[in-house]
C-alpha cells in the first residue's frame, strides 16, 4: 500500500511536459504548429451552428495532416484534445460526432504507441462518454478506435485508466440483441487480456493478477455508476464464474460439518480467486448495490446471479467474506421484499432455501410445512439437507443479524424505523424462513418500538411506525408472542438473578415496562390468546410475585421494587381482557381433581411446566399441550392471590403493593364468581380476617404505647378496599354472622378517625369516604354511629371521658361537612345485597345516622365556658344544613312523653302520685333537654336558625297518628295539630309549645317535679325571648371602664383565654356604644346606601346581628381610644385567637364607627394586619398540602380562618371607601343604567363625567391611602386565587390527596373571587393596574403559570369583563401619556410601577386571549381610542408599534365574527390600520444608530436548513419590525381592499425595507424579523412590485456577502431568492450581461491601472458570487435554459491572466459557480461543461508543481479548485467518473499498490512531489483526521481551512488533503455511503459569504 520512495518523482506538471515539443526550433514543425494554432482559434469565434463544427473539424484535420514527415507529435495537444471533446457534446448531431471521431483516428495514428500511452489522459476523457449517447452509425467507429488504438497501449497506462475504459464500454452491453453487444464483450475481454499480460510481465512487482484487477475494477464501476449497472450485470451474466464450488469435495463423509471443516483453509479454484481477491468485499458490495437499485430488472438480474453463481453455501461466502459483508449482502437481498414483487420474492426464496427449492412444479407444495425437498449443497457430494436445514445452516445468522441492525438503528425517521417490520412481514410469507427469523427478531423489534415511542419526533411519526409494527405483530403466531413475553416476565421477577433473554441490556423494570407496552399497544384479544396464553401468563406473573415476596430480603429484591408495580399492572391489565366464561371452562373435571392438582403443584414447579410448554411450542412440537386448564388456573390464581394479600398485610415491604394486590383479588373474585370461600376447608377468607384483626390490634396497642399514628392512610384505604372485596365475595348471611368482621370494623374506624382532622386536611375527604364505605358493609347499621360517639369521647391517649373532646368535635364537623356529597357518591352496596340502612326499612337521613355524635356535640352548648362550646357555636353558624338538625330536634321533642301523655286526674290517690313522680321527673328532664338544645341553637346560630325557623314544618317528623290528632289529646301540654298543619312553620310550632308550657303552672305536682318544670319554663321563656327578638337592653351609667377592659382583653389574648375574651368584647362594645349614642347628631333617614350594605347583602359571613342599630349611624364623632386599635390588631393577628376569630371580626366591625373621624389613620394598620395574617395562614395551608408542615396542629380550620380574615378585610376596606366618597363632597359620577354606586358600582367604563370640584390635597392623600390598601387586598386575594388555578405556590397534585386539595382550593378560589369582584366594583382601574403589575413581573421572571393566572382571573370576574377592562386600560394609558384629556375621576393615581408600554403590551396580550364574541362590547371604545390616538399621536409615540399590533388583532377577530355591519367595520379598521402604520413611521422613523456586533466564527457555523433553529427574534416590545413581521401573514384579513394592501405594503417597503438596505451597517442590521417580512411579502400578490425592488437592491448591494449569520442566509435569504427567481426569469441573464471579457489594452500603463483592475476584479467576483448564490437557492435544474450563456461567459473569464482586467484572481469565484452547478444541475445537462472542468482542474492543480509559476493560479484559486475536485468526488456524477482516474487513483491500486507503482493520477503524483520537496510528510496535526461517518462528506471544508493564512495553506491543508484524497475516495466507495449534498452546500455557502476572500 506504500509507494516506493526510491522511484523518480515528477517535478513538473504533465501539461508542461506535453507542450515541450511546441518550442522545437524545426522550421517545418513551427509552421505546422502555427497552422494548428490558427485553426484552433476559430473555435472561440466562428462556431454558431452544427455545420460550423463540421467545418472546424475539417480544417483541423487538414491542419493536422500538414505535419512534416516523421513527426509523431501533435502541437497544442491539450487544446486539441479539449476541442475534440467539446465536439462530442451530446447535443450535437451524429455527423459532428462522426467527424470528431475521424479526427481522433488521425491523431491516434499520428502518435506512436508510447506517445498515445503518454497522451491517453488527454484524449480518453473526451471519448469515454460517447458510447452512452452515440447513434448507431457512430458506435462502430468508436469501438474501432478502442480496438485499434487504445487496447494495444501500455498495460501500465491501461491499468490506471481501466475503470474509465470499463465505464465507457459498458453502455454497449445494455442490449443483448444489439449489433454491438458481442463486439463490446470481446473488446472488454481484450482489455482484460491486455492487463493480464502486463501483470504477468511484472509479476514480481505485483500482488494482484490481471483477472483479479479486471474484476475488481468492474465491481467498482458497477458500485459507483448506477447508469451503467445494466451493462455490468450483462457482462457478469456472461463471464462471471460460478462461485458456488466448494473448497474441497468429500464424497465419503457422512456429516456436513466434517465436510465444511475439512474444506476450510483449502485454496479456491483460480477462476474463483480471480473474482474474490484481493478484496472480496467489492464483490459483495457490487451485488448489494445491484440489489438496491431502483430498476426492477436490475434487481431481478442480480438475484438470478445470486442463485446461479453465488449461493449461500458457496465457499466464497463461508470462507473468504467476513461476516459483516455477508450481513450486508443478505440485508440487501432481503430488502427486495419491500417491493412486494413476486418475481423477486421467488428468486429470493430460492437463494435462501437452496438452488433446488424452486424446481418443484407446484408452487403451493413448496409453501407447505409438510413438504421439505432435499438439496445438494456441493457437487459430487452425497450430503443432503432439507430446505429448513439449509437456511438454518447458511442464511439464518446473517439474515437475523442484518435485520437486527436495522431494528436497533438510531434513526428517528419513520420510514427507516418501519422498514424492518415490513421486511419481516414479507419474510413470513415463507414459513421456512419466517418461522426461524421471527422468534429472534420479535423481542428486539418490540424493544425498538418501545424506545421509539419515547424519542419519536411527532405523534404522526409514532403512529406510522406503530401501524407497521401492528401488522407485523398480528402476523406472528400467538404462541411465539406469549412464549417470549412469559420468558421476560418470569426472568425479570426471578428472585435469585434475573434471566433476561433477548433483552440483556434492559433492567427488570424496563423489561416489564416493555411487556406492558406490548400488551397495551398491540392486539392481544385473539381467541387463542384469551383462552390459552393470557390466563397462563397471568398465573406466571402471580406465582412469580408470590415467590418474590416470600424470598429472603436482599439487595436485588429491593432493587426490583419499581418492577413490582409494573408486574401488577401487567396482571391487572391482562385479567381485564379475559371474558368471565374463560375461567369457567374445564369445570366438568370435578372438584377432586382440581384440589389434588392445587395441593400437588408448587410455585416453581408450575413455572417450570409453563416454561416447558412454551419451549415445546416454539420448537413446533406436536406434544405442546397446556399444562393447566382454565379452571385449575383460576383456582391457582385464587390460592396465590389470597395468600400474598394475607401475607402482605403483615409484611412491611409488601404494604406498598397491597392496594394493587387487593384490586387484583377483587377483580378475580368478581370475574370468577367464587362466593363460597368460607365453607371451604382451605378458604383464605378466614385467614385474611385474622391477619387483618391481629394487625390492627397490634397497631392500636402500638399507637397507645408510642403515641404515634397507627398506619399510613394508604394502608387503611387498602384495608377498607379489602373489606369491601370480601363483603362482595361473601354471602349475606355468612357476612352478618362473621364475628371477626365486628372486631375489625371498630379498629378500622379508629384508624380512620386519626386522618379526619380539619387542621391537617390532607386526607379528610378520602377518610370520610372510607368511613361511609365501612358503613355500607357493616353488618350492624348502628356500628358507625356508636363507634364515632365513642371516639368523640376519647382523648389523644385513648382514655374515655364523659365530655366530647375538642379534637373529636372538629373531626365530627369534618365528617358532617364531607358527608353531604361523599356518602352519596358511591352506590350503597349494602342496599343492593339486601341489607337495609335502618332496621325500620325506611330511608334514614344522614343526621339520624349520626344522631348520637350530633347530640353529644350539641351538649357542649350547655357549658359556655368551654372551648368546645365556642367551636360548636362557630360550626353551627357556618352550617348550611341546619334545617336537618332542627327537624331532628323537633322530631325528638314531639316524641317526648311529657308532651304526649294525658294529664292525671285530680281524683288519683297519693300512692299513685308517688309512683308517677319519678317517671314525671324523667319526662320533664327529657323535654327540658331538647328544649334547652333548641334554645342554645337559637342563641348561638341566629342567622341560620332564623331561616330554619321560618321554614315550613315537615308533618312527617311528628310522632302522632292522624287518629289521635283528630280525637284531641289532653295532657300536661296539649299541642294542637289540625288541618292547617301543612302550612305551619317550625317557628310557630316551637312558639306554640313554649307558650303552652309557660301557661301550665303544674301546681299539683310534687316539689321536685315543680323545680324541674320551673327550669323548663325559664328555658321556654328564654327561647321565646330569642324567637320574638325581645329587647334586653340595659341602660348603664357612663363609667370609665373601657380602658381597663381593653387591657384585660389584650392580656387574655396573650394567655389564649377564649372564654374570657367573649364577654369582655361584649362589655366593651356595650359601653362604647352607650357613650357613642349620647353624641349622635344626625339622622340616617336620607342617607344613601353605602358599600358596607352591599357587602352584607352579598356575604353571609359579614352580616352582624346589630345591623339595625348601626344603620342609625351615618356620621359619628370619633372616640379617641388608641389602646383599642392596638388591642384589635393584636387580637386579630394572634394565631391563638383563630378559634374565635369570627367573634373578633364582628367585634372590629362594631368598633369601626367609633373611628369615623380618623378612619384613614387606622386603615393602613388594620389592612396590614389582615394581609399579614392571611399570608401566614395561607402559607401554613400550603405547607400542609405540600407535606412540609412541621406537624403542629393549628387551632381551627384554615378555610374558616381565611374566610373570617377576608371578611374583616372586606369590611375595613368598605368603611374606608365609603368614608372617602363622603369626604370627596358626595360627588356622584354619571354611570350607565345597569351600574350602581358605592363599593360595587364604581366601574371604569369610559363614560364618567368630570367632577365639579377638584380634590383637595387632604382628600388626595386619603384616596392614595385607600388605594394602597386596595392594592394589598388585591395581592392577597390573587395569591389565593392563583393557588387554586395552578399558579403561584400551587402544590403538586398527589393522587392520595387530590380530592382534599380540590375541595380546599375550590373554596379558596370562590372566596377570593368574591373578594376581587367587590374590589373591582369599587376601584376597577387601580385593581386592574395591580394585576397588570403582577403579570408584568411574572413575564419578566419567566413565571408563565402566574401570568396565565392573571388572564384566567380577568376572564372569571364579572366586574372585569372586556367591556370594563378595555376602557380601563385605555384610561390607564392616557393617565401616563396625556392625562389632561381625562376627567379627574377617570385618572389613575399611578400607584403601580407601570409604563404606558407595559400597559400596551398587556392590552395586546389580553385582546389576543379575549373571546371573539366579546368584540361587540368593546368595538365602539376601541374605535374611539384609536381615532383619538391618530388625532394626537405624539404623546403615544412609544406605544404606536404595539397599538399597531392591537389594531391587527381587532381586524383578525372581525374575520371570526358576524356582528354589526361587517363591511363598514372592516373598512374602518383597515383605514385605521393604514393610518396608524403611517403615523408609526412618521412619529418614530426606523433608525439604526448603532452597528450590531460582528459575528464570530462560531456564529457563522453551518447547519442543515431543517435543523437550523429559527433566527433569533427581538423580544423588544417596541421592535416595529418584529411586530410587522407577525402582522403581515394575516394582512389580507385586516385589509380586505386591494388598494389598502398596496398602500400598507408600500409603506412597509418604504419605511422598513428600504432604509434597512440603504443603511451603512447593511447587511449586519438585517434580522430574522426583517427577512420574515420579505418572505411574507413575496406571497402577497399586491406587494410584488415593491418587494422585488427591495430584494434586487439588497442582492445587488456590494455588502450583501458580508452577512454576519449564515443561519439568516439559509432560513431567510435563500427562500427569498428562490421566490425572486421564480417570479423574475431575467435575473440570471442580467447577471451574465454584467460580466465583461478580460482585456489587456488600456490598463497596462497609466496612474489608475492597478485600481481599475482591482475594481473590475471586485465587480466580477461579486457578480459570480451572486450567480452561484442564485443557483444554490433555486430548485434543481431551474437554470438549465441559461447554461449555454453561462458556459460562454465562464470560458471567456477563464482566459484571464494576472495582468488582464478582470484578472485571473476571479477564478476562485468561477470554481464556486461550477460547484453550485454540480450541486443543483443534473449531470446529464452538464455534458458540455466536463471538458472545461477537466482542463481547468488539471491546470489549476498542476500549478502546485514547484516548476510552475503561480501568476495565473494563486493559492486561493488552487484552494477553490481543490474544493471543486472534493465536491466532484463526493457527489460522484456519472460523467465525472469517466475522468476521475485523471485526478485520483480510482481502482484497487489506491489500497493494494504494486511495489513498482508509479502514480498516473495527478493528485497522487502531486502529493508525492510536495512530500519529497518538503523532505517528509507534514508532522503537524492532520486537519482532515476524524471525518464524520454515516454519509460521504467533503474533506476540505471551511472548518478544516479555518483561519489558516494563505502562506501556509499548501503545507498545512492542501498537502495532507492531496495525500489522503485517493484512499478516502476508495473508502467512501467501499463503505457505500450516500453523498451528503447538504454538507457540500453548507461549505459552498460559507465560501460565498466569506468577505475576506474578496479583493
Amino acid at each position: 500500500m506504500l509507494v516506493n520512495g526510491s522511484q523518480t518523482v515528477r517535478s513538473s506538471s504533465p501539461a508542461t511536459l506535453d507542450e515541450a515539443g511546441v518550442g522545437r526550433k524545426d522550421k517545418g514543425y513551427r509552421r505546422y504548429a502555427s497552422n494548428v494554432e490558427r485553426t484552433l482559434s476559430i473555435f472561440d469565434t466562428a462556431l454558431q451552428e452544427w455545420a460550423d463544427y463540421i467545418a472546424f473539424l475539417g480544417r483541423l484535420l487538414k491542419a493536422l495532416q500538414s505535419k512534416p514527415s516523421g513527426t509523431t507529435d501533435v502541437p497544442h495537444k491539450t487544446l486539441v484534445a479539449k476541442r475534440l471533446a467539446q465536439c462530442l457534446d451530446p447535443t450535437l448531431p451524429s455527423g459532428v460526432h462522426q467527424k470528431a471521431l475521424e479526427t481522433y483516428a488521425y491523431v491516434f495514428s499520428t502518435l506512436d504507441r508510447d506517445g498515445l500511452s503518454r497522451d491517453l489522459p488527454l484524449y480518453l476523457p473526451g471519448l469515454a462518454p460517447t458510447l452512452s449517447f452515440a447513434s448507431l452509425s457512430v458506435k462502430p467507429t468508436l469501438l474501432s478506435l478502442f480496438e485499434t488504438f487504445i487496447s494495444p497501449l501500455d498495460p501500465v497506462m491501461l491499468r490506471s485508466a481501466f475503470k474509465a475504459i470499463t465505464l465507457a464500454l459498458l453502455p454497449g452491453l445494455e442490449e443483448e440483441t444489439s449489433e454491438e453487444f458481442e463486439r463490446t464483450l470481446k473488446l472488454l475481454n481484450k482489455f482484460r487480456s491486455a492487463i493480464g499480460q502486463g501483470v504477468e510481465r511484472n509479476l514480481s512487482h505485483s500482488n494482484v493478477s490481471g483477472d483479479q484487477y479486471y474484476w475488481q475494477s468492474l465491481f467498482l464501476a458497477s458500485i459507483t455508476s448506477p447508469s451503467r449497472r445494466q451493462g455490468a450485470l450483462a457482462y457478469m451474466v456472461r463471464e462471471l464464474p460460478p462461485l458456488g464450488t466448494p473448497a474441497s469435495s468429500h464424497s465419503g463423509s457422512n456429516h456436513v460439518e466434517d465436510a465444511e471443516t475439512k474444506g476450510f483453509g483449502r485454496k479456491l479454484p483460480p477462476q474463483v480467486e480471480a473474482v474474490t481477491k484481493p478484496e472480496p468485499g467489492l464483490l459483495i458490495r457490487c451485488f448489494a448495490a445491484g440489489l438496491q437499485d431502483e430498476q426492477l430488472l436490475i434487481q431481478r438480474g442480480f438475484l438470478d446471479l445470486l442463485v446461479t453463481h453465488l449461493p449461500l453455501h458457496s465457499a466464497v461466502l463461508r470462507q473468504n467474506v467476513v461476516f459483516g459483508d455477508l450481513e450486508l449482502l443478505v440485508a440487501a437481498a432481503a430488502a427486495v421484499v419491500v417491493r412486494r414483487e413476486m418475481s423477486l420474492n421467488r428468486r429470493l426464496w430460492t437463494w435462501f432455501l437452496g438452488p433446488e427449492a424452486s424446481s418443484r412444479p407446484d408452487d403451493s407444495t413448496l409453501s407447505s410445512p409438510d413438504y421439505s425437498p432435499t438439496i445438494t449443497p456441493a457437487r459430487n457430494s452425497s450430503l443432503q439437507l432439507s430446505q429448513i436445514e439449509y437456511f438454518e445452516r447458511y442464511g439464518l445468522a446473517p439474515l437475523v443479524n442484518s435485520v437486527l441492525k436495522m431494528v436497533v438503528d438510531d434513526s428517528l425517521k419513520p420510514p427507516e424505523k418501519a422498514r424492518p417490520f415490513r421486511i419481516c412481514l414479507s419474510l413470513m410469507d415463507r414459513w421456512e424462513i419466517g418461522g426461524l427469523v421471527v422468534p429472534q427478531i420479535f423481542l428486539p423489534a418490540m424493544e425498538s418500538v418501545w424506545r421509539y415511542q419515547r424519542l419519536a419526533p411527532s405523534k404522526e411519526a409514532l403512529e406510522e411506525v406503530l401501524r407497521s409494527a401492528n401488522v407485523f405483530f398480528d402476523a406472528i403466531e400467538s404462541g411465539l408472542v406469549w412464549a417470549e413475553l412469559a420468558k421476560i416476565v418470569i426472568g425479570a421477577l426471578k428472585t435469585q438473578s434475573p434471566e433476561l433473554e433477548g433483552v440483556d441490556s434492559l433492567s427488570p423494570k424496563d423489561c416489564l415496562d416493555l411487556v406492558l407496552f406490548v400488551i397495551t399497544s398491540f392486539n392481544v384479544r385473539e381467541e387463542e390468546m384469551l383462552a390459552v396464553h393470557i390466563p397462563m401468563v397471568i398465573l406466571a406473573v402471580i406465582i412469580s410475585l408470590r415467590l418474590h415476596f416470600e424470598a429472603p430480603l436482599n439487595n436485588s429484591k429491593e432493587s426490583k421494587s419499581p418492577a413490582i408495580d409494573i408486574a401488577f399492572d401487567i396482571a391487572i391489565h391482562l385479567f381485564d381482557l379475559i371474558p368471565p366464561k374463560i375461567l369457567k371452562r374445564g369445570e366438568e373435571q370435578g372438584p377432586k381433581i382440581r384440589d389434588n392438582r392445587r395441593q400437588k403443584d408448587s410455585g416453581p414447579q408450575i413455572l417450570q411446566e409453563i416454561r416447558d410448554f412454551y419451549h415445546k411450542l416454539q420448537r413446533g412440537s406436536e406434544n405442546a399441550i397446556p399444562p393447566l386448564d382454565n379452571t385449575n388456573i383460576r383456582d391457582l390464581l385464587l390460592h396465590n392471590a389470597t395468600h400474598f394479600v394475607a401475607n402482605g398485610l403483615g409484611t412491611p415491604i409488601q404494604v406498598a403493593y397491597l392496594e394493587k394486590e387487593v384490586a387484583f383479588l377483587d377483580k378475580l373474585l368478581r370475574k370468577a364468581q367464587v362466593f363460597n370461600l368460607e365453607g371451604d376447608e382451605e378458604a383464605d377468607n378466614g385467614a385474611l380476617v385474622l391477619v387483618m384483626s391481629s394487625l390492627l390490634t397490634a397497631s392500636d396497642a402500638g399507637a397507645a404505647k408510642n403515641g404515634i399514628e397507627m398506619l399510613p392512610f394508604p394502608s387503611i384505604a387498602v384495608l377498607v378496599s379489602t373489606l369491601e372485596m370480601m363483603s362482595n365475595a361473601t354471602p349475606l348471611d355468612a357476612w352478618n354472622s362473621n364475628h371477626r368482621v365486628r372486631q375489625i370494623l371498630p379498629n378500622l374506624l379508629t384508624g380512620l378517625w386519626t386522618y379526619i382532622s380539619p387542621s391537617r386536611p390532607r386526607h379528610s375527604v378520602e377518610a370520610v369516604r372510607c368511613l361511609w364505605r365501612i358503613h355500607s358493609v357493616s353488618p350492624d347499621v348502628r356500628l358507625v354511629e356508636g363507634s364515632m360517639a365513642t371516639l368523640m369521647l376519647q382523648d389523644e391517649s385513648g382514655h374515655r371521658s364523659q365530655n366530647v373532646k375538642i379534637a373529636g368535635a372538629r373531626r365530627f364537623a369534618t365528617v358532617w361537612a364531607h358527608s353531604g356529597s361523599t356518602a352519596k357518591t358511591p352506590a350503597d352496596r349494602r342496599l343492593t345485597s339486601g341489607r337495609a340502612l335502618h332496621q325500620s326499612g325506611k330511608e334514614i337521613k344522614e343526621p339520624i345516622v349520626l344522631a348520637q355524635p350530633l347530640l353529644l356535640l350539641l351538649d357542649s352548648l350547655f357549658d359556655p365556658k368551654t372551648e368546645l362550646f365556642m367551636f360548636t357555636v362557630s360550626w353551627l353558624q357556618s352550617l348550611s344544613s341546619l334545617q336537618m338538625i332542627v327537624d331532628f330536634l323537633i322530631y325528638r321533642l314531639d316524641a317526648s312523653p311529657y308532651l304526649a301523655k294525658e294529664r292525671p286526674s285530680i281524683a288519683q290517690t297519693n300512692e299513685q302520685q308517688e309512683v308517677d313522680e319519678t317517671g314525671a321527673s324523667l319526662e320533664v328532664d327529657d323535654c327540658l333537654y331538647y328544649l334547652q338544645t333548641i334554645l342554645n341553637l337559637t342563641k348561638y346560630s341566629t342567622v341560620n336558625f332564623s331561616a330554619s325557623l321560618a321554614g315550613k314544618l315537615n308533618a312527617t317528623i311528628l310522632n302522632r297518628d292522624k287518629h289521635n290528632a283528630d280525637a284531641g289529646t289532653s295532657g300536661p301540654v296539649k299541642v294542637l295539630v289540625d288541618d292547617e298543619e301543612s302550612v305551619m312553620t317550625v317557628q310557630s310550632y316551637v312558639t306554640d309549645v313554649c307558650m303552652r308550657i309557660l301557661e301550665d303552672h303544674h301546681q299539683e305536682q310534687s316539689c321536685g317535679v315543680r323545680r324541674r318544670i320551673s327550669v323548663l319554663r325559664q328555658t321556654s321563656a328564654s327561647l321565646l325571648k330569642q324567637l320574638l327578638h325581645g329587647p334586653s337592653s340595659t341602660t348603664l351609667v357612663a363609667m370609665n371602664l373601657e380602658g381597663p377592659l381593653i387591657e384585660i382583653l389584650s392580656s387574655s389574648v396573650e394567655q389564649s383565654d377564649h372564654m374570657l375574651q367573649l364577654p369582655l368584647m361584649d362589655i366593651i362594645l356595650i359601653i362604647l356604644r352607650i357613650r357613642m349614642t349620647k353624641n349622635e347628631v344626625l339622622s340616617t333617614t336620607h342617607r344613601r346606601p353605602t358599600s358596607r350594605d352591599t357587602i352584607r347583602s352579598a356575604s353571609q359571613l359579614s352580616v352582624s346581628t346589630e345591623k339595625s342599630e348601626k344603620e342609625n349611624l351615618s356620621v359619628e364623632p370619633s372616640i379617641q381610644t388608641p389602646a383599642l386599635l392596638d388591642c384589635l390588631t393584636f387580637g386579630i393577628s394572634s394565631p391563638n385567637n383563630h378559634p374565635i376569630l369570627e367573634q373578633w371580626i364582628r367585634f372590629l366591625d362594631n368598633c369601626l364607627p367609633f373611628y369615623s373621624g380618623n378612619a384613614f389613620q387606622i386603615l393602613m394598620p388594620l389592612v396590614d394586619t389582615f394581609s399579614r395574617s392571611i399570608e401566614l395562614v395561607f402559607q401554613d395551608l400550603q405547607a400542609v398540602f405540600a407535606g412540609t408542615s412541621g406537624g403542629s396542629c393549628s387551632a381551627g380550620e384554615p378555610i374558616t380562618i381565611l374566610n373570617a380574615l377576608l371578611n374583616g378585610l372586606e369590611q375595613v376596606l368598605a368603611r374606608g371607601h365609603d368614608q372617602l366618597l363622603q369626604d370627596e363632597g358626595h360627588s356622584v359620577a354619571i354611570k350607565s343604567p345597569e351600574q350602581v354606586q358605592g363599593f360595587f358600582g364604581n366601574m371604569v367604563s369610559g363614560v364618567f363625567a368630570s367632577e365639579a370640584q377638584k380634590s383637595r390635597p387632604t382628600t388626595a392623600n386619603n384616596r392614595l391611602t385607600v388605594l394602597l390598601c386596595f392594592k394589598d387586598a388585591v395581592r392577597v386575594s390573587f395569591n389565593m386565587w392563583s393557588w387554586g388555578d395552578g399558579g403561584l405556590g400551587s402544590s403538586p397534585r398527589d393522587p392520595a390527596i387530590s380530592a382534599s386539595l380540590s375541595y380546599m382550593s375550590i373554596r379558596l378560589r370562590n372566596r377570593a373571587r368574591r373578594m376581587l369582584e367587590h374590589l373591582f366594583a369599587a376601584e376597577a382601574l387601580e385593581c386592574l393596574e395591580t394585576l397588570v403589575e403582577f403579570w408584568y413581573k411574572a413575564e419578566s421572571e419567566g413565571g408563565m403559570a402566574q401570568s396565565s393566572s392573571v388572564f384566567n382571573l380577568l376572564h372569571a370576574l364579572e366586574a372585569s369583563r372586556p367591556r370594563n377592562t378595555i376602557p380601563a386600560l385605555f384610561n390607564a394609558m392616557y393617565s401616563r401619556t396625556n392625562p389632561n384629556v381625562l376627567d379627574p375621576i377617570r385618572k389613575s393615581t399611578l400607584t403601580s410601577e407601570l409604563s404606558d408600554i407595559n400597559l400596551a403590551i398587556f392590552l395586546v396580550a389580553y385582546t389576543r386571549l379575549m373571546e371573539d364574541d366579546a368584540l361587540d362590547e368593546i368595538w365602539t371604545d376601541c374605535m374611539t381610542f384609536l381615532r383619538d390616538v391618530l388625532g394626537n399621536p405624539l404623546p403615544h409615540r412609544q406605544t404606536l408599534p404595539i397599538l399597531l399590533d392591537f389594531t391587527a388583532i381587532l381586524g383578525e377577530k372581525i374575520d371570526n365574527t358576524n356582528f354589526g355591519e361587517q363591511r363598514k367595520m372592516r373598512r374602518d379598521i383597515g383605514d385605521l390600520f393604514v393610518r396608524l402604520l403611517a403615523a408609526t413611521f412618521t412619529i418614530k422613523p426606523l433608525a439604526f444608530s448603532q452597528d450590531p456586533p460582528s459575528s464570530t466564527n462560531e456564529e457563522k457555523g453551518l447547519h442543515h436548513p431543517s435543523n437550523i433553529p429559527e433566527p433569533p427574534r427581538s423580544n423588544d416590545p417596541e421592535d416595529v419590525v418584529a411586530i410587522i413581521a407577525s402582522i403581515l401573514p394575516n394582512i389580507s384579513k385586516i385589509l380586505v381592499d386591494t388598494d389598502r394592501i398596496i398602500a400598507a405594503t408600500m409603506t412597509i417597503s418604504t419605511q422598513v425595507l428600504t432604509p434597512t438596505i440603504r443603511w451603512k451597517t447593511f447587511p449586519r442590521n438585517v434580522t430574522g424579523s426583517l427577512l420574515d417580512i420579505m418572505k411574507t411579502m413575496s406571497r402577497i400578490p399586491e406587494a410584488s412590485k415593491s418587494w422585488r425592488k427591495d430584494v434586487a437592491e439588497a442582492f445587488n448591494d456590494p455588502k450583501f456577502f458580508h452577512t454576519n449569520s449564515l443561519e439568516l442566509v439559509w432560513n431567510g435569504w435563500m427562500p427569498i431568492l428562490r421566490q425572486w427567481t421564480l417570479l423574475d426569469k431575467d435575473r440570471m441573464p442580467e447577471l451574465l450581461s454584467r460580466l465583461s471579457s478580460p482585456t489587456s489594452a488600456g490598463i497596462m500603463f497609466g496612474v489608475g491601472a492597478s485600481s481599475a483592475r482591482l475594481e473590475a476584479d471586485r465587480k466580477t467576483q461579486l457578480n459570480l458570487r451572486r450567480m452561484a448564490t442564485l443557483i444554490l437557492s433555486a430548485e434543481n435544474d431551474m437554470f438549465v435554459v441559461n447554461l449555454s450563456g453561462l458556459q460562454e461567459r465562464l470560458v471567456d473569464l477563464m482566459t484571464a491572466t494576472a495582468a488582464s482586467s478582470p484578472s485571473s484572481i476571479t477564478r476562485s469565484e468561477i470554481y464556486m459557480v461550477l460547484r453550485a452547478l454540480i450541486l443543483r444541475i443534473s449531470s446529464v445537462h452538464l455534458a458540455s461543461f466536463w471538458p472545461i472542468v477537466n482542463a481547468e482542474l488539471y491546470d489549476a492543480l498542476s500549478s502546485l508543481y514547484p516548476t510552475e509559476t503561480r501568476d495565473t493560479y494563486n493559492t486561493s484559486c488552487v484552494l477553490q479548485a481543490a474544493k471543486l475536485l472534493d465536491t466532484l468526488l463526493t457527489i460522484a456524477p456519472d460523467d465525472f467518473q469517466l475522468r476521475e482516474w485523471l485526478f485520483v487513483t480510482d481502482t484497487i491500486d489506491a489500497v493494494y499498490r504494486p511495489s513498482d507503482w508509479r502514480p498516473v493520477a495527478l493528485v497522487d503524483g502531486l502529493a508525492e512531489t510536495l512530500d519529497s520537496r518538503a523532505g517528509a510528510p507534514h508532522s503537524g496535526t492532520n486537519p482532515l483526521a476524524g471525518a464524520q461517518q454515516g454519509m460521504r462528506k467533503p474533506l476540505l471544508t471551511s472548518t478544516v481551512v479555518g483561519n489558516i493564512p494563505m502562506e501556509s495553506m499548501v503545507d498545512r491543508v492542501l498537502r495532507p488533503f492531496l495525500r489522503q484524497l485517493s484512499i478516502n475516495a476508495f473508502e467512501s466507495t467501499y463503505s457505500m455511503e450516500a453523498p451528503d449534498r447538504q454538507a457540500c452546500c453548507d461549505d459552498l455557502l460559507h465560501d460565498l459569504f466569506n468577505e475576506s476572500t474578496l479583493v
